[in-house]
């Protein structure tokens, strides 16, 4: 998580903003293609070997590939999608939300590289992947990350069923588990590299510090002082060297500093570079 802080400082600031929303234009865009020029899909799939000969806009192109034929509940799956990462990004921070996200793309593309020139290998030829490779398994991290991070949070199951996340993510992980099962090595490859993302974020999250009595009780003074602020009209966030709020500008992200003692709250702008905060013995 170092490294991770590490380069937030240095690249941070070109953190794509709203990135989830960039995720479902292009969806739309592939959609539309789907519907008026199916044709077209043909050479936009990341394929290494066309890519190798010429083909470079496939590098990106692959994007748009729709993960799902086009019908009433996809309008609805890109809407929920679209409000997991919202929620996510303000949860992490924008920076981390993009390395998730695009991280997990990085690792499909290298993914799909590394699989054609193992298969070329071995069969001593070019191999097609056609639509093998897409987001498909990447939206799915979306979700898995989200149940991690928020698995009480309940939502209405086709409009009906309340349900809390985390059983939704365990059905998703059996699913997966099934998927992965049923598949030959290639498609087992497809499906690891393509959640990446979401295996090293769940490994790097599980730890042990984060339920410590310790760390619980920073948390219960957190959401008092948060929930006295709230009553009282007053900011909710004030960065503990310049003193700015949320109210001097809403684009400000604040976070609460481990290494301080005590519950020290900075701005995007001295998270990082502020002086520790601890009490003498």
């Amino acid at each position: 998580m170092k490294f991770l802080n590490k380069l937030e400082r240095k690249f941070g600031r070109y953190a794509i903003r709203n990135l989830s929303a960039y995720i479902i234009a292009l969806y739309a865009a592939g959609y539309l293609i789907e519907l008026f020029f199916p044709e077209i899909l043909g050479w936009l799939t990341l394929e290494p070997y066309y890519i190798l000969h010429g083909q470079v806009w496939r590098i990106l192109t692959w994007l748009i590939i729709p993960p799902d034929s086009f019908g009433f509940f996809t309008i609805i799956m890109l809407f929920f999608y679209y409000s997991l990462g919202n929620t996510l990004e303000q949860t992490w921070g924008r920076f981390r939300y993009n390395v998730y996200i695009l991280g997990g793309l990085l690792a499909t593309l290298i993914g799909a590289f590394v699989l054609y020139g193992i298969l070329y290998l071995v069969y001593g030829g070019p191999v097609s992947f056609g639509a093998m490779f897409s987001t498909y398994y990447v939206n799915m991290s979306i979700f898995l990350a989200f149940a991690v991070s928020y698995p009480d949070m309940q939502v209405l199951l086709y409009f009906l069923i309340p349900i809390k996340i985390k059983w939704m993510g365990i059905l998703y992980g059996i699913f997966i588990l099934y998927s992965f099962w049923q598949n030959d090595w290639v498609g087992r490859v497809v499906i690891l590299v393509s959640l990446l993302n979401f295996i090293v974020y769940f490994l790097a999250t599980r730890n042990v510090r984060r339920v410590s009595p310790k760390e619980m009780k920073r948390k219960q003074a957190f959401r008092r002082e948060v929930h006295s602020a709230a009553k009282s009209g007053q900011p909710r966030h004030r960065c503990a060297v310049c003193g700015r709020t949320e109210l001097d500008d809403d684009r400000l992200e604040f976070r609460y500093c481990s290494k301080c003692d005590g519950n020290y709250e900075y701005c995007q702008d001295h998270l990082f570079t502020h002086e520790h905060i601890h009490k003498q013995k």
